[in-house]
């Protein structure tokens, strides 16, 4: 992701210098990948020091689903292909409503595979893609290396006005107009080994924000029982292989058993796992989930059944 020089800031660390790489056309290509690699090493050190304000955002988000809300990703460049990437996953993993998460890319799908640099100077179109699809109640997250690009901060603003919770992933310390935001979800990864190049650290360092915030948010939401994923949509034969694989795993039933509860359950894996823990039938079974917004072990305690 590049940002136009006009818009440049001298003050934001991913446009140093970085005085570590300074040789690093001269390197061998070991040693190029080398320089590389110590620097992404630090990148899990400043997300872990952003994790409570995450903890935060996490909170925000999965009560805005829980209560019929939504939750908006907000992004230009490299940051909108991350927020893309994420939101696809959620529903084959975690069987996600398609409405759940939207995101908001500047240049719009033509920006997903070939740059359009200047869509992120717009602030209007970020205010008015949001005017358009946000609403009170919902959460949005927007992320920007910078913490001043104009697309993302105009969204945000405009979610705010409409009574949205917003939060704001960024690595630099020095950015200023967030004063505004929720949440602020400030992850210092520096300056880059190519300096201004925050598809590295910076994008390293998003892609992990988001996968450890989409994740947990699911988890909260009881898209998971323990560390499995009893939600997804087994669309293939991969998929369905797994599902037996997980229904066995949880429950310590064998193979025949799982099969035949999840017939019963019409390929509803929570429903056969609960149906198989608590041993009452898979309506039964099913209608447990239903008063419990599909908690397994809600429906569970609700049966009088232990959880394993």
């Amino acid at each position: 992701m590049t940002v136009p020089r006009q818009a440049v800031h001298v003050d934001s660390p991913t446009e140093r210098r970085n005085p570590r790489t300074t040789d690093l056309d001269q390197l061998s290509t070991l040693d190029i990948l080398r320089s590389i690699n110590a620097e992404d090493r630090l990148v899990p050190d400043a997300v872990a020091a952003a994790l409570p304000a995450l903890a935060r955002a996490v909170d925000f988000a999965a009560e805005a689903l829980r209560t019929g809300h939504r939750v908006h990703y907000v992004g230009a460049g490299t940051s909108g292909r991350m927020a893309t990437l994420d939101a696809a996953e959620l529903a084959p993993t975690y069987n996600a409503p398609a409405e759940w998460f939207m995101v908001h890319h500047a240049g719009g799908a033509t920006a997903f595979s070939s740059a359009v640099e200047d869509a992120e100077d717009d602030e209007e179109a970020g205010a008015a893609h949001l005017r358009a699809a946000a609403a009170p109640g919902d959460f949005v997250l927007g992320l920007t290396a910078s913490g001043r690009t104009p697309y993302v901060l105009g969204a945000l603003r405009s979610a705010g006005a409409l009574g949205a919770r917003t939060g704001l992933v960024f690595s630099n310390p020095h950015a200023t107009r967030l004063m505004d935001i929720d949440v602020l979800i400030e992850v210092d990864t520096g300056p880059e080994v190519v300096a201004g190049s925050t598809r590295m650290k910076a994008g390293t360092a998003q892609k992990i924000v988001l996968t450890a915030f989409s994740t947990a948010v699911m988890v909260r939401l009881g898209r998971t029982y323990s560390n499995l994923m009893v939600s997804m949509r087994a669309t293939n034969a991969k998929l369905r292989g797994r599902t037996l694989r997980i229904l066995r795993e949880a429950t310590g039933h064998d193979q025949h058993e799982c099969a035949v509860a999840l017939d019963k359950a019409h390929g509803d894996l929570k429903v056969a796992l609960v149906h198989l823990l608590s041993g009452v039938d898979a309506e039964a079974a099913a209608t447990a989930l239903d008063s419990t917004d599909g908690h397994v072990r809600r429906a569970l305690h609700a049966l009088g059944a232990d959880a394993v």
